[in-house]
């Protein structure tokens, strides 16, 4: 190996280790070794039991809630950059925080830039993430930015399936772009549902622009929370005629009686990814993991190798 090529090495946060396990097997080597101590009063100290000195470190962590999951990747970042690690790059498949993107009404925090500037002050040096809410959150970060897109998994999924008449469909205005991405792949007709709210997670009225009557449709979204919307989308494009309404979702924060809302409502099936560990099972959610396109993603950029391929849309 070359001296300009230090040896990687994976570590994960604690709520993270089911899907660095993965990506470590997928990758070719076993997952780092760290141990934490905890204080009687929740504190915690995370440990590095093998010697990182001079070479790149992966470590993955979804940053959903609690606020542990980032504290923790905070400081494994922080105990990387002292051990002396050349190359510490923050894998988070879900970038918790990611709706607060903007300030939408006065005196609230933009909690997507405060993360951003915290993974920078505790010494990440690339950060690799997917399906960001908002792209724009990449202009928070001074560092590279690896924004995978789920579109690598779902899209050979969705053409297994061989549905005729497919439509796809954006649960809210704010998706359409991610909508068309997909249909213009899949040479589709396009949907869009247009909501109100009264407040947060709870939808007023929803309407649909677009012809769903005879259709197959598929609604596609970054994330998947009290499942409300999606629920009611279901509900109403079958009462409006449609043959089948499935859902891809990149993140299964499934929150509240999401679950409950899913299997009581007319989606034939909730497609996501593992960035999140589902709480329970469901005979309609359909995992299929991320930790392949990590991998060989992680594997191009220890090795400076170009990761453009890996866009499909």
């Amino acid at each position: 190996m070359s001296h300009l090529e230090p040896e990687a090495k994976i570590f994960a946060c604690s709520q993270s280790v089911y899907l660095a396990e993965k990506i470590a097997k997928e990758y070719g080597i076993p997952l780092g070794k760290i141990t934490m101590s905890k204080y009687s009063d929740g504190e915690f100290q995370p440990s590095y039991e093998e010697s990182i000195r001079g070479l790149r470190v992966f470590i993955v962590c979804s940053t959903f809630p609690s606020a542990d999951n980032l504290m923790e990747l905070l400081l494994m970042i922080d105990a990387a950059k002292r051990a002396s690690a050349r190359h510490i790059t923050a894998v988070i498949p879900y970038f918790g925080w990611a709706r607060q993107d903007r300030k939408d009404k006065p005196r609230v925090p933009i909690g997507a830039k405060l993360v951003a500037n915290l993974l920078d002050a505790a010494g990440a040096t690339r950060v690799m993430t997917m399906d960001l809410h908002a792209d724009q959150i990449q202009g928070f970060f001074e560092k590279p930015v690896d924004h995978l897109f789920a579109s690598t998994i779902f899209l050979p999924y969705v053409k297994s399936l061989g549905l005729d008449n497919l439509t796809i469909a954006s649960p809210d205005m704010g998706g359409s772009k991610r909508a068309y991405a997909y249909s213009k792949f899949l040479d589709s007709d396009v949907v869009i549902c247009y909501k109100q709210r009264k407040e947060a997670n709870i939808i007023d009225t929803m309407e649909l622009i677009g012809e769903v009557k005879g259709k197959n449709v598929i609604l596609v979204d970054d994330m998947i929370d009290t499942g409300g919307t999606l629920a009611k989308a279901a509900d109403l494009m079958i009462e409006k005629g449609a043959l089948s309404v499935r859902a891809i979702c990149t993140h299964a924060i499934l929150s509240g009686d999401a679950y409950e809302k899913i299997e009581n409502s007319k989606l034939l099936e909730l497609i996501v990814t593992d960035s999140i560990p589902l709480k329970k099972e469901s005979k309609k959610i359909r995992v299929l993991s991320c930790a392949p396109l990590f991998a060989e993603v992680m594997h191009m950029v220890h090795h400076n190798n170009s990761i453009s391929g890996k866009f499909i849309m």
